[in-house]
């Protein structure tokens, strides 16, 4: 199954095409924290050029739906979502979270995977916690800091995520020593292909998971008086 991924979640721009027989045969990702949608369009024209692909080409598109920035989230699923209903090529979504964690559920034996984004609010984060074989031991949700510490104490961990190091840093000395910190601030565009390809394909859409409410917020109170 040939897949194009598609990251625009966090602090990345990325794309990537996998192909069954060779792997990873383009991919590109350029740190950025705003700009995403300027530079989606022409970065995914460059991967496929670089693979020798066309759209008709393509099996599947796969996009993370979040946790990350509203927008961010939003300019990802939106070129998904236009390229599948143009092409009639199906598209599934891919949690940033559970891309995080994936490199290290792959490689790793029972040790627990602690998956934390910041939330850039009030020492909030984004977490889930994956046990052996990628079980989830804490779904996904917003979290106090404090929380995504705790659920690290239990027993040497993998941190994963943007928070990774906020976590590691919150450890008491008591603590059961992580086992590795990874705090980069955008998943790996080749795991996102490669989670694409094997996520079943839902009836309809990916949607985004943005785990909380957007800061913006109508001013009712500040509405204009009618004439």
């Amino acid at each position: 199954m040939r897949v194009l991924a598609i990251d625009t979640a966090l602090a990345a721009c990325a794309a990537a095409v996998l192909d069954p027989e060779r792997g990873i045969v383009a991919s590109e990702s350029l740190p950025m924290v705003r700009g995403h949608a300027e530079a989606l369009i022409p970065l995914i024209a460059r991967v496929m050029k670089q693979a020798g692909i066309k759209f008709s080409d393509v099996d599947r598109i796969a996009v993370t739906t979040g946790p990350g920035s509203f927008t961010g989230v939003r300019v990802g699923l939106a070129a998904a979502r236009g390229f599948g209903v143009a092409t009639g090529v199906p598209v599934v979504g891919v949690s940033t979270l559970a891309v995080y964690a994936a490199p290290f559920l792959a490689g790793n034996g029972k040790a627990p995977v602690v998956a934390a984004i910041d939330a850039r609010h009030d020492h909030h984060v984004f977490l889930q916690v994956f046990g052996p074989g990628g079980q989830t031991l804490v779904s996904p949700r917003l979290a106090q800091l404090d929380d995504a510490i705790r659920a690290a104490s239990d027993a040497p961990a993998w941190l994963v995520g943007s928070a990774a190091r906020a976590v590691a840093d919150g450890l008491s000395k008591d603590a059961a020593p992580p086992r590795a910190v990874d705090p980069r601030e955008a998943p790996d565009i080749v795991w996102v292909a490669q989670i694409g390809a094997v996520t079943p394909q839902a009836k309809s859409a990916p949607y985004p998971q943005y785990l909380r409410a957007p800061d913006a917020q109508p001013q009712n109170a500040a509405q204009l008086p009618r004439r």
